[in-house]
């Protein structure tokens, strides 16, 4: 602490491994996807050089170049905030860390790290009043690789020891994650995925091929013979004579509907919020899109309930983290019956989500896993007694009933505000948050 009453905190003593190779080649993925991860893994034999003959900072520099030339700068922000944080927290030590803990003053966090890459985390995560870090030089817009001087070469002179760091429980509750990754790629596991794409994307078209193709009821049966491991506990609800059930899960996947539909053995309709227009045409079953005018979907949902089984994601989007996200209650103001299902995923190596990228690539990010794993969970229907409650108590049963069978927390965070931290949207196709015209409680 200095004599202002400022504590200043090196970044890199915050974390158990401060190699930025994996952190660069997070975002190197991100930006650029398999052929900039090559070009950092090609570089990095040079760059151990550099740290062992001139030092370490030189060697740094290098990755950075390979990791951000070319790059709009917009977009390393992107990957500041929607990408490095979910590795950045589950790198912090464990040992409490006075400064993060409640301690009053003010806080500046130092590093070698570029800042545009850390100052969205250390902001918004750890308090920092202040980030000095090396400067990435621009041109237009765009990176130029290049690192500038930081902050004319002086940096504060007070550090902390390492062996004091923050404590997990003192970050955010969530911390978001967009990233393809689900793993942080080490220099072995970087290579491992670049060898691997080329497989996993041939294995991606099969799988997918066959849950376009083949009839429903046999995918449950298919779907494990190509590597797709597919679990289901409880009773499935069975087809009515006359209308359908309503079909209530939280949404992991885009492909949710699908294995449920497999499950039960039998085609399901699916309604979706805005999903690419490939994905409704390799979709095996009907799906039907929302207007988001609340009236005429409740109206759509009631028809399409007349015509059979109906499944619907309340959350609006799918949500990565161990937590159910906010139901809207649209699906509680319907008539008929109501079976809430819990669904989970087991990514390998890839994340089959996105906020901000192409919502096309989703199925076969997460059939490219070697071994995709998917959870079904039958919780009953709701008896008579709960569905009477209708509107927002409705909708927060049913939340909590499938967080509580999956292990979750249910949180009142929605989908607006996950867009809102990872995209900069409301999650409409080209809406910002300032423009934004939704209503609480639509889809």
């Amino acid at each position: 602490m200095d004599e202002e009453g400022t504590v200043v905190v090196r970044f890199e003593e915050l974390l158990k491994d401060a190699n930025s190779f994996p952190y660069l080649a997070l975002v190197a993925f991100d930006a650029g996807g398999v052929l900039r991860l090559l070009f950092l893994l090609l570089l990095l034999p040079l760059s151990t050089l550099l740290r062992r003959t001139i030092s370490q900072t030189a060697g740094d520099k290098i990755l950075t170049f390979a990791a951000t030339t070319g790059v709009g700068l917009e977009k390393l922000q992107s990957s500041a905030r929607a990408v490095l944080p979910k590795f950045f927290a589950e790198e912090l030590r464990a040992q409490p860390w006075r400064p993060f803990n409640g301690f009053p003053d003010r806080l500046c966090v130092v590093s070698s790290f570029p800042r545009v890459l850390i100052e969205i985390f250390c902001k918004e995560c750890l308090g920092a009043e202040t980030v000095i870090g090396a400067e990435l030089h621009s041109f237009v817009g765009f990176s130029t690789g290049l690192l500038l001087s930081k902050n004319n070469g002086k940096l504060p002179r007070f550090s902390l020891p390492r062996s004091q760091a923050v404590a997990r429980r003192n970050l955010p509750k969530i911390v978001f994650h967009d990233g393809r990754l689900a793993q942080k790629p080490t220099p072995l596991t970087a290579l491992l995925i670049i060898l691997y794409l080329p497989l996993g994307f041939a294995l991606a078209f099969i799988r997918i091929a066959a849950g376009s193709l083949l009839p429903m009821n046999l995918l449950r049966y298919i779907f494990p013979l190509l590597g797709v491991h597919i679990t289901v506990e409880g009773h499935p609800p069975e087809a009515r004579p006359n209308g359908g059930t309503l079909i209530v899960c939280n949404h992991r996947t885009l492909l949710d509907p699908v294995f449920l539909s497999a499950a039960l053995r039998r085609p399901i309709t699916a309604v979706t919020f805005s999903i690419s227009r490939l994905s409704e045409l390799l979709a095996p079953i009907r799906t039907v899109r929302l207007s988001r005018n609340r009236a005429e979907d409740a109206e759509l949902m009631r028809r399409l309930l007349k015509e059979g089984d109906l499944v619907v994601c309340p959350e609006g989007t799918t949500c990565r983290e161990p937590f159910v996200l906010r139901f809207s209650s649209l699906f509680a103001e319907l008539a008929g019956e109501i079976a809430p299902v819990a669904v989970a995923t087991r990514p390998g190596l890839f994340h089959g989500t996105t906020a901000r990228g192409w919502k096309g690539m989703d199925p076969f990010f997460f059939f490219m896993n070697p071994r995709p794993k998917y959870e079904i969970k039958f919780l009953g229907k709701l008896s008579s007694e709960v569905g009477s409650c209708g509107g927002h108590d409705l909708a927060n049963y049913t939340q909590s009933v499938i967080a509580a069978a999956l292990g979750y927390e249910c949180t009142d965070l929605t989908r607006r505000d996950k867009y809102r931290v990872l995209a900069g949207s409301d999650g409409g196709r080209d809406v910002k948050v300032k423009k934004e015209k939704m209503k609480d409680g639509s889809f």
